[in-house]
């Protein structure tokens, strides 16, 4: 495995598709071995994979959608990829989560959007998301293992069917989403830039992650959960309230989980 890893990326080399850009979200030049093009190619079929699936459904409230729809637009306007078009769905399931695909296609299921009290705490978790795809997260920690290149090469050679690749796709991308606290905190910050620069109270980002925190305190493992299960509550909190306020409360070091070694 690590030859093929090796053979992928000097044909990456070779062929040019490495490239150094900057990256506007993080003020930081990056490597990237995936183009915009592919990376959007890759979120599509992942999203095409998500809504084919017999297991979950598009949410049919039009005026839910809309909102939704409104309220992400508003965010991706001043987000700082504008080569993305950014698209965003409700999935009718009652899980208070939501998740980001490659190449800014955005899901949140119905149980989150019901959640909210306020259209900014709903911009506040769509901010995050959009920042994760400013910041090309999901696309960095591919890179980390070449793991999809390698996979579909394998797929194409062995004559899988159109079916077996939505399997992947859809595999593929609870992998790629598994962000770290530090991609979280980022995302966070990032988000925060957005809602101020959208119109939209920023504080509204701490009263949802406390929401989040008491639903991830008793919430069962359910379908598809894996796609976007934000970790670390509890930091997250502490952040965003250092970054607004420059304080935080005793009960947020109170809160604060246990690390273990």
């Amino acid at each position: 495995m690590r030859a093929i890893l090796c053979i992928v990326i000097i044909g990456l080399v070779l062929s040019g598709c490495v490239t150094q850009e900057y990256n506007a979200a993080t003020g930081r030049e990056d490597i990237m071995m995936v183009t915009t093009e592919k990376e959007i190619d890759m979120g599509r079929r992942i999203a095409e994979s998500i809504e084919k699936s017999t297991e979950i459904e598009l949410d049919p409230d039009p005026l839910m959608s809309e909102r939704v729809r409104q309220i992400g637009q508003r965010i991706a306007a001043v987000s700082d990829r504008q080569e993305v078009n950014y698209t965003f769905r409700v999935i009718d399931e009652d899980e208070v989560n939501a998740f980001a695909l490659p190449g800014g296609y955005i899901f949140l299921f119905r149980g989150l959007v019901e959640k909210v009290e306020s259209d900014d705490e709903l911009a506040s978790v769509m901010a995050h998301e959009v920042a994760h795809v400013v910041a090309r997260h999901s696309i960095k920690r591919l890179q980390g293992g070449v793991g999809y290149t390698i996979l579909q090469i394998l797929m194409a050679v062995s004559g899988s069917s159109g079916s077996d690749m939505r399997g992947v796709n859809a595999a593929f991308g609870q992998l790629i989403m598994s962000y770290s606290r530090e991609d979280e905190a980022l995302a966070d910050k990032i988000a925060v830039k957005y809602l101020k620069e959208a119109g939209f109270d920023p504080k509204a980002m701490i009263s949802f992650l406390e929401k989040m925190q008491e639903v991830n305190r008793e919430r069962p493992i359910r379908p598809y959960s894996n796609y976007r299960s934000h970790p670390h509550i509890a930091d997250r909190i502490r952040m965003v309230k250092q970054d607004l306020l420059g304080e935080v409360d005793f009960t947020d070091y109170m809160n604060k989980p246990v690390e273990l070694h």
